[in-house]
């Protein structure tokens, strides 16, 4: 080859090295699809961590979206997700959800999503039971109809552990019915009372409904939302679902300790500005677990609400493993992202 042809071909060659081959897929991460489940408190972590930087730091190539389904879900409340956020027609690698029906689902349907909880950020909920037509206590529920959202969510789990307790049964005393997914459908059909988040107490009082009870009050341990990752993906790449991990207890301390990044991350995915709904996400998200072991009291109460045989048959490694978070806290990672703020 003429010399004056070579040189120029050696340098770009000495150039374009570092970008070919293992080097390449180093410095890109390592590639992980992740798909919040709704638009919440319990997400905020993993929006922070892909604003501040925290997932490319360990080593991270996410790709991460609000499903359809959540956006317009949000949408009804006035909340509008930017749609460069939304993306439909995904499984993720991991899914950032509610632990309790992701495992209703793969124990009832044979067509959802095989996934194992590796963390849990949430082990409880802030439920409120809302009703009309004269009633003010739980007691008074009995012959009533109560609406909520679906067999298995963390609304519908929640009320029928609370009923056990208190000695009601939701199948002969009370009429459940689901699709209620807040006042407004609420006060569209027949039912007497229904379950939603604390936070609609407002919109409930506007159309005629009353804050009969705080379910919070009996301390019924729950599968909230954590980091549930597929099964088939998570063999393989355990070395990304730890990173993945890391990530998240990171970002739940920098959540804890930096308001200003909860903020910018929020109003950047969530398309919120006004200090007045930001401030109530914010301070459901400070009281996230910063060790979110998988609960294992979360997963027996869920066993003992819902005891289909598919559900009964196997092992609790079967649906959760806490080896992730437990590697992290025994070496002290985690003890030592808090210097400034408590750990809850």
């Amino acid at each position: 080859m003429n010399r004056r042809i070579l040189w120029p071909v050696l340098l770009l060659m000495i150039v374009l090295a570092p970008w070919s081959g293992p080097a390449r897929a180093q410095a890109a991460g390592m590639a992980i699809t992740v798909e919040l489940g709704d638009v919440s408190a319990t997400k905020l972590p993993f929006i922070v961590a892909a604003e501040s930087g925290i997932y490319a730091r360990n080593g991270l190539d996410v790709t991460q979206f609000i499903t359809p389904g959540a956006a317009e879900a949000i949408r009804q409340t006035g909340i509008i997700v930017p749609p460069e956020f939304i993306r439909g027609g995904i499984v993720g690698d991991i899914n950032i959800g509610g632990g309790s029906p992701t495992i209703v689902r793969m124990t009832t349907n044979a067509l959802a999503p095989q996934r194992i909880i590796l963390a849990t950020n949430t082990t409880t909920a802030s439920f409120h039971v809302f009703a009309w037509n004269g009633i003010t206590t739980l007691a008074g529920l009995k012959g009533k109809r109560v609406g909520y959202g679906n067999a298995g969510a963390l609304d519908h789990l929640i009320f029928l552990a609370v009923m056990k307790k208190i000695g009601l049964d939701p199948v002969h005393d009370i009429s459940m019915l689901s699709n209620i997914s807040g006042p407004d459908v609420a006060a569209k059909t027949d039912v007497d009372a229904f379950i939603s988040d604390g936070f609609k107490s407002s919109e409930a009082v506007k159309v005629g409904f009353r804050d009969i009870a705080d379910l919070s009050r009996y301390n019924i341990p729950i599968l909230g939302s954590g980091v549930n990752a597929m099964k088939s993906w998570l063999p393989s790449h355990r070395a990304a679902a730890a990173a993945f991990i890391k990530s998240t207890v990171e970002a739940i301390a920098l959540v804890k300790k930096d308001k200003n990044a909860a903020f910018a991350a929020m109003t950047k995915w969530y398309g919120i500005s006004d200090p007045a709904l930001l401030e109530p996400i914010y301070d459901q998200a400070t009281h996230l677990s910063s060790k979110p072991y998988p609960s294992v009291a979360g997963l027996n109460v869920v066993r003992s609400i819902y005891t289909w045989r598919e559900m009964a048959i196997h092992p609790p490694s079967y649906f959760i493993d806490p080896s992730f978070v437990t590697e992290l806290d025994r070496s002290g990672y985690i003890d030592g992202l808090y210097s400034s703020v408590d750990r809850k």
